[in-house]
């Protein structure tokens, strides 16, 4: 599929960058699920003209507004980004494959945590939240893969090819089936049940799930959801900052041209207000670029 501006996240602030995008008449696609998004499930109260309302509503009214102006959401995750000779390339979880003339990341940074014991105590001495950012690490070693989506199920096939054991724990499968089928063929060792603990010394060593089961593990990667916006950043050349926020310039373009950024990604206040602000001139920015670039 090819797009003059693609979106990463159907939050508030991809939502309206692709309102603004699609209304300059360009080729406007949108990854990412909006059930993803901080604003998915919250109430919203502070955010002009609207009173109180649940974000969910506020989200569904806008992707129906950026569709009557031609924007496509393809309610899938990105798993991989790259860029080269000018355009840039992207694969959905479901195999789709994009590529653009410009770019939008608007993907929040959160990483979602699962709250368990000894997750925090051993972040950095086991636990990560990376696995293409930290396989080398766990060469020959025996590591666990937490996560339903279809991020996890990428993660667990990449440790496959470094781990001398991977276990892929996922208590509510909802991975791209594809994917899920290529993670267990290439030796990931499925379990069903939830995650309760990490435990061990100074570092990690187990991880206990719920059914009683202690699953041998030098390293436990957590990976909850899409892609994180700090990964899809540096594979599109942009460095983010040390909290995972990218700078961007008032124009919302990053330090790689065609590469814009709005929203939570972009730094604080991480509100609504901002989110839509930044979406508009990430939009009209983007969708710009790509007319110069055609």
């Amino acid at each position: 599929m090819n797009a003059d501006v693609f979106i990463l996240g159907s939050g508030p602030a991809g939502v309206q960058a692709a309102i603004h995008a699609s209304r300059k008449k360009v080729s406007v696609l949108v990854a990412g699920k909006p059930s993803s998004s901080a604003m998915h499930g919250a109430h919203i109260e502070n955010y002009f003209g609207t009173g109180e309302h649940p974000g969910e509503e506020i989200l569904s009214e806008g992707i129906a507004q950026a569709e009557s102006f031609g924007a496509v959401f393809l309610g899938k995750n990105v798993i991989s980004a790259s860029a080269e000779g000018g355009k840039f390339r992207f694969a959905l979880e479901d195999g789709t494959e994009v590529e653009a003339r410009s770019v939008i990341i608007a993907t929040g940074i959160s990483r979602r945590k699962l709250g368990i014991p000894g997750e925090k105590e051993f972040y950095g001495k086991g636990v990560s939240y990376c696995a293409s950012c930290d396989c080398n690490f766990y060469k020959g070693r025996r590591v666990a893969v937490i996560g339903n989506d279809s991020e996890a199920a990428v993660s667990a096939e990449l440790m496959t090819h470094y781990a001398s054991e991977t276990h892929w724990v996922a208590w509510d499968q909802e991975a791209d089936r594809h994917l899920a089928e290529k993670a267990v063929a290439a030796g990931a060792i499925m379990h069903g049940s939830k995650p309760k603990a990490v435990e061990g010394g100074g570092k990690a060593e187990y991880l206990v799930l719920e059914d009683g089961t202690r699953i041998e593990a030098d390293g436990v990667f957590i990976e909850l959801g899409a892609k994180s916006s700090a990964d899809i950043a540096m594979d599109l050349g942009v460095m983010p900052e040390v909290d995972d926020t990218i700078r961007v310039g008032a124009d919302c373009s990053t330090e790689v041209p065609g590469v814009f950024a709005c929203g939570d990604v972009a730094g604080r206040p991480w509100q609504v207000a901002k989110a839509v602000g930044q979406g508009c001139i990430a939009g009209t920015n983007a969708a710009d670029f790509a007319r110069k670039a055609a």
